[in-house]
């Protein structure tokens, strides 16, 4: 005798618990290699960005700069000023010549955005100014900025001075005639300071050493060459600082520039926590030039809090460090920012520039989706052991829910596995309810065809309707589960259930509706057409309520296309078309040809009917609103549309009614020959972008909410009769 063991139930979840730790620690690591490495591209690419904006704008600045230079007046003028300058005869800035200067230069300073133009003689002495009242004449440039203007010297080429304060502008005063301006006059002591020091350092700052400037200088010549240099004070907080606030990652990112000194040179982007925790005076406008990027040797943001002894003696963080040495680099693992924040980033030396820039964000937000996984993984685990708990306990309710499904079962044999619940349309030839399913519990939509209107054409109409359905599968088409008949003769189908409103209701109540979403709706109809023309099928009914709206799976304005009872295939198996027993459709939405020739009509005929949608949907009328169906074909036949533009107060754009007018064309050849055709042209639209996600959610939010609102749940069946040869003209227009 053999004897077979097995397993406990449970087992096979603790087994599977197993796997799935095992799995989890060998998916944690691929995983951190796969976000580490798209990680230091997106920090990189980062970085790439703010670099190439950068020397964008400074190629900008050194060829306006530039252009003004080798203006022809403003090289006459500045030779003259060159010549005629020095400390002994002191007319530096009095001259006629610096006059005419500054009048020629500032309307053009004005336009390009400069703040003042500087004359450098070759010497390094500022000979004349465009503002006198700002800075001061006859002085030598600061000592910081003497190489960049040897540079231009002997390139004659213009260059970029990266952000300073302005009394770095200068360092001493050479004597000369008349006053000095009152800025010049501020003693070494009584100058602000513009290194970082934390708040017990920044006590007493005034709001003078908070200004910012930029300088780009270009050569100016004379016949022999160089004669000195004409620069431009720029302020670099409108472009320079907001270049690199463009590109940032997520909550925690920046970008900042620095000097070779490690000083913050451009605006950080936490300069109220800087405030907050001590590193920024409160007095100061703004980070630049006043914080020092000094790895303060903990977390300030969580209440760290540094010596005076300790800050004055800390090396500048690793980023900052590692550019000054003038290598590039990316380094994911977390170093401390000038805040003490753990970190990740990438840096680059300029050395064209005399300045590094460097991207970083917070190491927890750069690794947050890695820690979420681990979590997911872990509570994955606990509950595969929570399940083969439970199940153990509840393994008796398997039988149970054995016995009762098999009674629901028997219940059910009136109409297969589905129990009516709520009549929620009727027409001319058949009833719609909503069922629900006995074993799925799932909502559905039950067609029935009753017995006494169950003629042979009928239940022909009726399988077809069926049969050709099925064959569609495109998401925005009504999907249909199922198919069969009573003992008592009562065919149905089952189909979908759908929550919403259809556009004949849509309008209804809502009016004409904004262009962006038309687009929206009518690009989701091109796609359910698309498939049905592809597979040689031919709507013939497109119309307001047999297009539903619903906000499905999270995704607002979702767009439905129902009822095919009247779908006929245009082609049969050589290529010809089928013939048609006769003019099928409503006449408010058909085409010329379905109305003299039903045997003619193929794709394009979808393509009328969808024009005539977009006509209703946008004007709140018909293409032509008579009562008389007998009327509307005679239109439909010989009248001309009138344009969208003159049927409402709404604006159309002309791309959108071009296209609806090229719908409504009498011809066929003449209007868009797909479906993909009319798709692509409807978001040639200028308003295309205008439905967005966020106001379609904002619809339905307010849909769902409103009081005294018609019930949201519709069937995915109107209230209009079933397709047939013989119309129903009134009742199919509703």
């Amino acid at each position: 005798m053999t004897v077979r063991f097995k397993p406990p139930i449970w087992v096979l979840p603790l087994a599977i618990a197993g796997l799935v730790g095992l799995l989890g620690w060998w998916g944690n690591g691929r995983l951190r290699q796969a976000i580490e490495v798209q990680l230091k591209q997106d920090l990189n690419a980062t970085l790439d960005a703010n670099v190439t904006a950068l020397e964008i704008w400074t190629t900008n600045q050194m060829k306006m700069a530039t252009m003004l230079a080798e203006e022809p007046t403003v090289q006459q003028l500045a030779n003259r000023m060159f010549n005629e300058s020095g400390p002994a005869r002191g007319i530096f800035a009095q001259s006629t010549n610096a006059a005419d200067l500054g009048t020629f230069l500032r309307p053009r300073l004005a336009r390009l955005g400069y703040e003042i133009a500087q004359l450098v003689n070759t010497n390094f002495i500022v000979v004349a100014t465009s503002n006198r009242g700002r800075f001061g004449t006859g002085v030598p440039v600061s000592e910081s900025h003497t190489n960049k203007f040897a540079e231009l010297f002997a390139s004659d080429r213009a260059v970029i001075i990266s952000p300073f304060k302005p009394d770095m502008l200068v360092q001493r005063r050479l004597p000369r005639a008349g006053a000095f301006n009152t800025f010049n006059n501020l003693s070494r002591t009584n100058r602000p300071a513009f290194t970082n020091r934390p708040a017990f350092l920044n006590r007493g700052r005034g709001r003078r050493g908070d200004e910012e400037l930029m300088q780009v200088a270009a050569p100016i010549h004379n016949r022999d060459g160089v004669s000195g240099a004409l620069a431009l004070i720029i302020n670099p907080t409108n472009e320079f600082s907001r270049i690199l606030s463009v590109a940032r990652r997520g909550e925690s990112g920046e970008t900042y520039a620095f000097d070779q000194t490690g000083l913050l040179i451009s605006q950080s982007r936490f300069d109220l926590q800087l405030k907050e925790i001590g590193l920024l005076g409160t007095t100061n406008a703004s980070s630049a030039l006043n914080l020092r990027l000094i790895d303060p040797g903990g977390d300030m943001t969580k209440g760290f809090s540094p010596s005076e002894t300790n800050y004055a003696s800390a090396p500048l963080i690793h980023i900052v460090a590692s550019a000054l040495t003038g290598e590039a680099g990316v380094d994911l693992v977390p170093s401390r920012d000038y805040r003490g924040v753990p970190v990740v980033g990438a840096w680059r030396w300029l050395p064209e520039f005399g300045f590094g820039v460097a991207t970083e964000m917070q190491a927890g937000e750069a690794f947050w989706l890695l820690r979420m996984l681990r979590l997911i993984f872990l509570l994955l685990f606990l509950l595969l052991v929570l399940c083969a708990v439970v199940l153990f306990v509840f393994s008796y309710v398997n039988f149970t829910s054995r016995v009762r499904l098999r009674a629901a079962e028997l219940k059910l044999k009136q109409l297969g596995q589905y129990s009516l619940e709520e009549k929620i349309g009727a027409g001319s030839m058949g009833v719609v309810y909503r069922a629900r399913h006995a074993l799925l519990r799932r909502d559905t939509a039950v067609k029935l065809l009753l017995p006494e209107l169950a003629s042979a054409a009928a239940i022909a109409r009726f399988e077809n309707e069926v049969r050709l359905t099925c064959r569609l599968a495109h998401p925005n088409t009504i999907q249909i589960y199922d198919y069969g008949h009573t003992p008592e003769g009562v065919f149905y189908y089952a189909m979908e259930f759908l929550t919403g409103l259809n556009l004949h209701q849509l309008v209804a109540e809502f009016g004409p509706q904004p262009e962006g979403r038309i687009i929206n709706i009518l690009t989701q109809v091109c796609n359910s057409l698309a498939e049905a023309h592809a597979a040689g099928l031919v709507h013939r009914d497109i119309k307001p309520s047999n297009v539903f709206l619903t906000d499905r799976g999270g995704v607002p304005d979702y767009v439905k296309v129902l009822d095919f009872g009247l779908v006929r295939q245009f082609q049969g198996g050589d290529g010809s078309h089928k013939s048609d027993e006769g003019m099928a459709g409503t006449p408010w939405f058909m085409p010329p040809e379905a109305i003299e020739n039903p045997a003619a009509v193929d794709p394009r005929s979808d393509i009328y009917s969808v024009g005539g949608l977009a006509y209703y949907l946008m004007t709140g009328r018909y293409v032509f609103d008579h009562d008389s169906a007998a009327e509307v074909c005679q239109l439909q036949l010989t009248a001309k549309p009138v344009p969208p533009s003159q049927a409402t107060t709404n604006p159309v754009s002309a791309e959108l009614e071009e296209v609806i007018l090229r719908c409504l064309e009498k011809d066929p050849a003449l209007r868009p020959q797909s479906a993909l055709e009319l798709f692509a042209l409807l978001l040639a639209s200028p308003r295309t972008a205008d439905s967005t996600p966020e106001t379609r959610a904002e619809w339905w939010r307010m849909y769902h909410g409103r009081e005294n609102s018609i019930p949201v749940e519709t069937s995915s069946a109107e209230d209009s009769p079933m397709p047939g040869v013989n119309i129903d003209l009134a009742g199919r227009l509703e």
